[in-house]
C-alpha cells in the first residue's frame, strides 16, 4: 500500500475514532423518583428530564439523563426496582423519593432504611450519587416532620452524595406562594408544570453538572 493510501486510510480511522470517543466520555445519570422526576401531566418534552438534558446539553456538559421516574412511587417501590436501574452503563445516580411515603404517612424509621438500602446498593456499583430531600408538612406534628427531613441530609454524609434540600424548594423560595401555585403549578395544585420545572431545573443544573464530573473518567 503506498504512502498516500496509507494517510488516506488513517485520516478516515481518525474522523470515526473522534466521535466514538466523545461518545464514550459521555456519563449515564439515572434520575430514580417518582411523578416529579417522571414528569407526571407534562408533555414529554417538558418535564424535569428533558428539561435538564436540554440545561446540560446548553452548558455543553456530556451527560445523558436517564428517567426513572415512576408516578405513585414511594422508597419502597424505588428500592425495589433500583437493582435493574443501575444497569452497567449507568454512570451516576440521582435519587429523589420519599414524597409519597409522606403523603401515605409512611414512618421515617422505613424510609430512611429504604433510602439507605438504595444508596448502599449505588455504592456497590461504584457510581457517585446525589440525593434530593424533601420539605415535609407538619400534618403528622413536628417530630414526623423532623425526622424525615434530616433522612436525606445524613445519607449523603454516609455516602459521600451530593444533597440538594428538596425538589420543590425552587418554587418555594420565589416567595409569594399563592402566585406561585397559579404560575407554576398544574391544577392540581402538587406538581410543577414546564415553568415551575423550568425553575428547578435552573437551580438543580448545576448540582447534576457536579455529580457528572464526578462520574466522569
Amino acid at each position: 500500500m503506498s504512502k498516500r493510501l496509507s494517510a488516506v486510510f488513517l485520516s478516515i480511522a481518525l474522523m470515526v475514532a473522534a466521535p466514538l470517543a466523545a461518545q464514550a466520555q459521555t456519563v449515564r445519570i439515572a434520575a430514580l423518583g417518582d411523578s416529579l422526576t417522571q414528569g407526571y401531566g407534562l408533555l414529554a418534552h417538558e418535564g424535569f428530564t428533558a428539561q435538564l438534558q436540554d440545561w446540560l446539553d446548553a452548558q455543553g456538559i456530556a451527560a445523558t439523563i436517564v428517567n426513572a421516574g415512576v408516578s405513585g412511587d414511594t422508597t419502597s417501590g424505588g428500592l425495589s426496582r433500583v437493582d435493574w436501574t443501575l444497569t452497567d452503563d449507568i454512570d451516576a445516580m440521582i435519587v429523589a423519593l420519599g414524597g409519597n411515603d409522606v403523603l401515605r404517612g409512611i414512618p421515617p424509621e422505613l424510609a430512611r432504611s429504604n433510602l439507605d438500602a438504595i444508596m448502599a446498593a449505588g455504592k456497590a456499583k461504584g457510581v457517585p450519587m446525589m440525593i434530593v430531600g424533601i420539605s415535609v408538612p407538619s400534618n403528622y406534628g413536628q417530630d414526623y416532620k423532623a425526622t424525615f427531613e434530616t433522612i436525606y441530609p445524613d445519607l449523603a454524609e454516609k455516602y459521600d452524595a451530593l444533597y440538594f434540600e428538596s425538589f420543590l424548594k425552587p418554587l418555594t423560595d420565589l416567595g409569594d406562594m399563592s402566585k406561585t401555585i397559579t404560575t407554576h403549578i398544574q391544577a392540581d395544585g402538587i406538581h410543577p408544570n414546564a415553568r415551575g420545572v423550568s425553575v428547578i431545573v435552573e437551580a438543580m443544573g448545576p448540582m447534576v453538572a457536579e455529580l457528572a464530573a464526578r462520574a466522569t473518567p
